[in-house]
């Protein structure tokens, strides 16, 4: 993949954005390996996002849980940097034409990005904010990207389920359908409620290998973008990407090839009677699996 042309130079952003499409991901339990919350930031730093909003965190975030960072300032002034889901916008040169032929005639949209923290309260009223704030900007559709641990090797191309607005949209897609039913995050109950209110929502999911869950996880990140791209008919920045993620299979592989019970756990993974369907982790088989590993491992290992 290409990087798509430098948006428009900074400056006093205009009153109108030209049909936005808003992509969406928030850290937590949507957000396994953080890759979710990495396309995001991969989007706004290759497309040099300008701020747009922000959403006041006092009566949504318990900050005993998602405490307010502080940082230096020119090594002598202290800044509070508060949990909050912060918005960007990226306005890009008129007269660039989509790549795909499945989408829209004219010029493509502008870009509004939503990076986020689950928050601990008031899910609904949230949500509300938040689609007023999409409501304001005439937001055209809405990406909602989410990653989650599941039982699928790190040596298979990553699995990206979803859902689509329509049927048509999810076959062009080539969407593989969750058959998840279960607990929901703030991912899953922001697209609702942008579906709700009439506003045509995507979703994207990630699978990430339980056994590998800390992040970054540069191949699933990748991966979302991948179908970001897809789905925009443009070029996304992706940066330096592909090369973190062949590394990181190459790291994780070299790891587990010390250990003889993870590599054949991994080698039942690849050959699965059902590659194409993902198979969340549950609880019970992560925990199972670590108890597993510390009952091989010696004390002097400890």
């Amino acid at each position: 993949m290409t990087d798509l042309d430098a948006p428009e130079p900074s400056g006093a952003l205009p009153a109108k954005l030209r049909r936005p499409v808003m992509i969406a991901a928030f850290e937590g339990w949507n957000d396994a390996g953080d890759a979710a919350t990495n396309a995001v930031e991969q989007l706004s730093l290759g497309w040099d996002a300008e701020p747009l909003a922000e959403i006041d965190p006092e009566a949504y975030y318990d900050f005993q849980v998602s405490r307010p960072n502080t940082k230096l300032v020119d090594g002598v002034t202290r800044m509070l940097e508060w949990p909050t889901t912060r918005l960007t916008v990226v306005r890009f040169p008129r007269g660039h034409q989509a790549k795909s032929a499945d989408a829209p005639a004219g010029d493509l949209p502008d870009v509004i990005l939503v990076h986020g923290i689950e928050p601990n309260f008031r899910w609904k009223a949230f949500c509300a904010e938040l689609l007023e704030l999409a409501e304001q900007q005439q937001v055209a559709s809405v990406i909602c990207l989410g990653a989650l641990l599941a039982d699928v090797p790190h040596t298979r191309p990553v699995q990206v389920t979803g859902t689509a607005p329509d049927p048509q949209s999810a076959e062009q897609l080539g969407l593989t359908t969750s058959r998840y039913e279960g607990p929901t995050g703030i991912t899953g109950v922001f697209a609702d409620t942008c579906v709700q209110a009439g506003i045509p929502a995507y979703s994207f999911w990630a699978a990430v290998p339980h056994y590998v869950a800390q992040g970054p996880h540069p191949k699933a990140t990748l991966a979302l973008l991948d179908r970001i791209e897809e789905l925009l008919g443009r070029p996304v920045p992706t940066g330096s990407l592909a090369e973190q993620a062949a590394e990181w299979e190459t790291e994780v592989s070299d790891i587990a090839a010390q250990d003889e019970d993870i590599t054949e756990y991994i080698h039942a993974l690849e050959e699965s009677s059902e590659p194409e369907v993902l198979r969340p982790a549950s609880g019970d088989s992560i925990a199972a699996e670590f108890e597993r590993y510390l009952r091989r491992r010696e004390p002097g290992d400890h």
